[in-house]
């Protein structure tokens, strides 16, 4: 569909504390050697990592280091990261806000950023006024403007302010209006930033549909961060995990999300589990353990029930041996436990073998990361067969009552509650 934005090998360095590099003649080197010998900047030699938990000893840090990708016409790119991985400031070098300090970009086609609450209105002139400013920014005539204008206004619902100056806007309402103008001016690439976020949910879902729509059905291309992954799932098929100004992963949105939320845990791909081995010193043991079968990532969303199938073996009938599920967080939190007597509640084939399900409800657990251990055992004795972390796998946020405050820690479980007047 042709390449619309290629990154070839960017970086981008900052000095602490200081602008430029603290004398004349080291400018005067970097001038020389970058803009007349065309050589490296030999002030970026010494630059370290941006990594925020460490003091460092250089003054210069790289908020993006060896950045390289491209993008074809059309495509939705999810950038995800931790706070500091370079996600804004690689949209503020493709929105030519900031330029890198080496490396090239080559863009066709015009775009079109919201990048901050602010970016791109004058605050003293009308909505109105800014609709028709951000058009001829973009080379639209006036009457292209105003043909897409009732759209605009629409979109936003903020018709009754739209003659009013854009300073005395609320943060909600001046997002509305932004994000409007970027989506409906004749722009083929939209970059949007964690903005969105100060958006009620409502508006969110409206943005999320819209920008879907001018991906795949007006071929925009759309560069879109946020920390809500279920937004980015359901949006992007590729994204791109940065990591201390470094790209650490580029691929299908669901491999990057599994390694944003779990690191490389190879072990937690799998969700089968299979015991072979007879052991008679079990009255019970756990012979296999599947949740979900369907799915080869363990992401689910809070409105998703999570199944788990089980078989259990018997050695020898013990009436009194429970079984026992316990889901923790990955701090070693738990989060609940269930306790079944196997023997009163199965009857068992004639090779000793009961396959069941456990179903957990939806809208039960928040967004997160989990782990299940599980084990049979007698009251008042040891523990038969236990399995510590039989598997693991995260809950994502897909805009439920919760995720207006995406970042807030939700407790342990989420109650289906009611509201009666």
């Amino acid at each position: 569909m042709g390449t619309v934005i290629k990154v070839d090998n960017i970086s981008k360095l900052y000095r602490l504390g200081e602008i430029g590099t603290g004398t004349f003649s080291q400018d005067l080197e970097r001038f020389y050697k970058t803009k007349i010998l065309r050589r490296e900047d030999p002030f970026s030699i010494i630059g370290e990592t941006n990594d925020r938990s460490s003091k460092g000893v250089s003054e210069i840090v790289y908020s993006l280091r060896d950045i390289s990708f491209e993008i074809s016409k059309g495509d939705a790119i999810g950038i995800i990261g931790n706070n500091g991985a370079g996600k804004s400031t690689l949209l503020k070098i493709l929105s030519r806000v900031t330029s890198p300090s080496t490396g090239t970009i080559k863009i066709n086609g015009r775009i079109a950023s919201l990048l901050e609450v602010g970016t791109g209105f004058h605050p003293e002139l009308t909505g109105r006024e800014n609709v028709f400013l951000n058009g001829a920014i973009l080379g639209m005539k006036k009457n292209e403007i105003l043909k897409k204008f009732d759209e605009i206004i629409d979109f936003s619902g903020v018709e009754r302010y739209i003659d009013t100056p854009v300073k005395r806007y609320s943060s909600g309402m001046y997002v509305r209006l932004a994000f409007a103008v970027a989506a409906y001016l004749e722009s083929e690439i939209l970059i949007v930033d964690e903005v969105l976020a100060v958006g009620d949910a409502e508006f969110q879902k409206k943005c999320l549909g819209k920008m879907d729509e001018v991906s795949s059905k007006e071929g925009k291309t759309i560069l879109f961060v946020s920390h809500n992954i279920q937004a980015v799932n359901n949006l992007c098929k590729t994204s791109i995990l940065l990591n201390n100004g470094r790209i650490n992963k580029i691929g299908k949105t669901k491999d990057v999300l599994y390694s944003y939320l779990n690191g490389d845990k190879k072990e937690h791909l799998n969700n089968k589990y299979i015991f072979n081995e007879v052991r008679e010193t079990y009255d019970y043991y756990i012979n296999t353990f599947i949740i979900n079968p369907e799915k080869t990532l363990l992401i689910f969303l809070t409105s998703e029930s999570i199944v788990i199938n089980i078989q259990l073996a018997q050695v020898r009938l013990n009436s009194s041996v429970i079984f026992c599920l316990k889901v923790l967080r990955d701090s070693g939190e738990k989060v609940f436990s269930i306790y079944e007597k196997i023997a009163e509640r199965f009857n068992f084939d004639s090779e000793g073998k009961i396959d069941f399900k456990m179903v957990l409800p939806d809208n039960l657990l928040p967004a997160g990361n989990y782990y299940i251990d599980i084990d049979t055992h007698i009251p008042g004795q040891s523990v038969m067969h236990h399995v510590e972390s039989i598997s693991s796998f995260s809950v994502v946020d897909n805009m439920s009552k919760y995720s207006i405050y995406p970042n807030s820690n939700n407790g342990v479980v989420l109650p289906n509650y009611t509201i009666i007047a």
